[in-house]
């Protein structure tokens, strides 16, 4: 089984992972948001087997001095564990950047994107139109991180986009993402923690980690009505396939 994207914290990794792979979470792909963060990613994959990195520039750093260092970015991105662009994006919600930064920051990323042929994890809050405008103009396979935009569905099925889904499918008031997680066509099915943050209904309240994306994948079973075991593996191939692992 495989998280596909989890923050993980560097000084408590080791035990973090152990325990993922005593739940039968073999692999974790480790999200970075800053520069500093992508050099700690590639780091825990190198240290690691069945550890990969995505690494982006979050767009609530969009008018931080990492907005300027997308060269420092693209050379990291040339790491043999790199495996994605992201996560990148946009996020009006939380406002912590002018919304033409994270614009600008977002084009520049779903270039580098294209130019290196790596997927692009997408972070979208409270900007579904913004967000669309942009990926409708990339060429390049696209991962929609920590699904809970039901308006990006329709154009995600089109356009043959990855959909990704974190604890927040398990929780009671989501009926909505588990409409969405039973009609995403079973090659472009992700899951993921999106760990520490949104641990699912049945350890809410706890520190999330890679080991409870098994709970992410019970709760998408039961909205397809498939096996967990089953669904899994096909999730893993559809990780293989879009981060190319």
């Amino acid at each position: 089984m495989i998280d596909t994207h989890a923050h993980l914290d560097p000084v408590e990794a080791d035990e973090t992972l152990a325990r993922a792979r005593a739940a039968g979470v073999s692999r974790v792909i480790a999200v970075a948001t800053t520069i500093a963060k992508a050099r700690e990613a590639l780091a825990l994959a190198d240290a690691h087997d069945g550890v990969y990195a995505a690494l982006g520039i979050h767009p609530h750093e969009a008018a931080g001095p990492d907005a300027g260092r997308l060269d420092e970015l693209a050379e990291l991105l040339g790491h043999p564990k790199a495996v994605a662009v992201g996560e990148t994006g946009l996020d009006y919600y939380r406002d912590y950047a002018p919304a033409d930064a994270q614009q600008r920051l977002f084009e520049a990323q779903l270039a580098l994107a294209a130019a290196t042929g790596k997927a692009a994890v997408i972070h979208s809050r409270a900007a579904d139109a913004g967000t669309l405008e942009r990926l409708l103009a990339h060429d390049g396979p696209v991962v929609l991180h920590c699904f809970s935009s039901p308006g990006l569905l329709e154009h995600a099925l089109e356009r043959g986009w990855y959909v990704s889904f974190a604890g927040n499918v398990t929780y009671k008031n989501a009926p909505d993402l588990r409409a969405a997680a039973a009609v995403v066509p079973e090659d472009r099915l992700l899951a993921e923690t999106d760990s520490p943050y949104l641990a699912p209904q049945p350890v809410r309240g706890r520190t999330n980690e890679p080991a409870f994306v098994v709970h992410v994948v019970d709760a998408l079973a039961a909205a397809r009505g498939v096996q967990p075991a089953a669904l899994a593996t096909r999730i893993d191939a559809n990780a293989d396939a879009v981060f190319g692992l």
